[in-house]
């Protein structure tokens, strides 16, 4: 099962500078809880977006770079190559950017989405979802509070 793993705002932004744009404690807590263990497949501009590697995770980078080869990394240079180098992974995650995403939304099974309540300036966004092929199964509101700055909710689909 190919998952997507996101946290987007209501308009679908992502982040700014390769940044995100908000800090949600809880959602970067759910993230490691949810992809340690499994290969993590991303673009190089995420990847670079990291003060270092993920523990307990396979990182693996999409890029058209061909001298790019950071320690401890698999390199690849197309999405397909990444879900080659991760099959024996029962659940690999695609993890970003904007671009990685977009490729990946029809290869994934299952969206497990961070949707943040507000609208943000941005320069990467997360593609529009296509209810006629996705199904809502799970969701779970998170209130503001004095560590999140921002309401949210976990939304978990599956391809139809």
């Amino acid at each position: 099962m190919i998952t997507i793993i996101a946290a987007a705002a209501e308009n679908n932004a992502l982040g700014k500078e390769n940044g995100l744009v908000w800090h949600l404690p809880d959602d970067f807590k759910r993230f490691k809880r949810l992809t340690s263990g499994h290969h993590i497949i991303m673009g190089r501009k995420t990847f670079e977006s990291f003060p270092k590697l993920l523990p307990d995770r396979t990182h693996v980078i999409i890029t058209r770079k061909e001298d790019y080869h950071p320690e401890g990394t698999i390199v690849v240079h197309s999405l397909e190559e990444a879900l080659r180098v991760s099959k024996l992974d029962e659940q690999p995650f695609i993890i970003g950017g904007g671009e990685i995403y977009k490729m990946g939304m029809d290869k994934a099974d299952r969206l497990e989405l961070t949707r943040v309540h507000g609208e943000f300036d941005a320069d990467t966004y997360f593609p529009e979802i296509d209810e006629s092929k996705w199904d809502l199964i799970k969701e779970q509101f998170h209130e503001k509070d004095d560590k999140h700055d921002y309401a949210f909710t976990y939304l978990t689909y599956e391809r139809k």
